[in-house]
């Protein structure tokens, strides 16, 4: 398996417009060899230092190992789904008939172009 660490180190680096010396500072390191080694792929942060980065780029440590946010999605489906209407309704729905279902469908699709006006 492919590490993709280096490539989304530099490149969250790089969308931020920061050098190899800011990051460094950030993250409290002392010699800037330390993180561009993270970058080329020749050594790799520990668990501690994974959720720092996470934390000066607003990102998951999910994305810095896979480059894929899966916590995003869970998290905005709890808040959802903790939401008491809204899961009350989550959880009649698929009680409802096929035609009831395929009526709702259309009516969100109007509520969507309403807003995309």
């Amino acid at each position: 398996m492919e590490n993709l660490t280096p490539k989304i180190l530099e490149r969250l680096r790089e969308n931020k417009g920061w050098s190899k010396t800011t990051v460094a500072k950030k993250l409290g390191i002392k010699t800037v060899s330390t993180y561009a080694n993270w970058e080329y792929g020749i050594r790799t942060p520990d668990k501690d230092m994974l959720a720092k980065i996470a934390e000066i780029y607003g990102v998951s440590t999910d994305y810095l190992i896979t480059g894929e946010d899966s916590n995003k999605e869970d998290e905005e489906f709890k808040a959802f789904i903790n939401d008491p209407e809204l899961r009350r309704w989550y959880k009649k729905l698929p009680e409802n008939d096929e035609e009831d279902l395929r009526k709702l469908r259309k009516m969100w699709e109007i509520i969507k172009n309403e807003e995309n006006k």
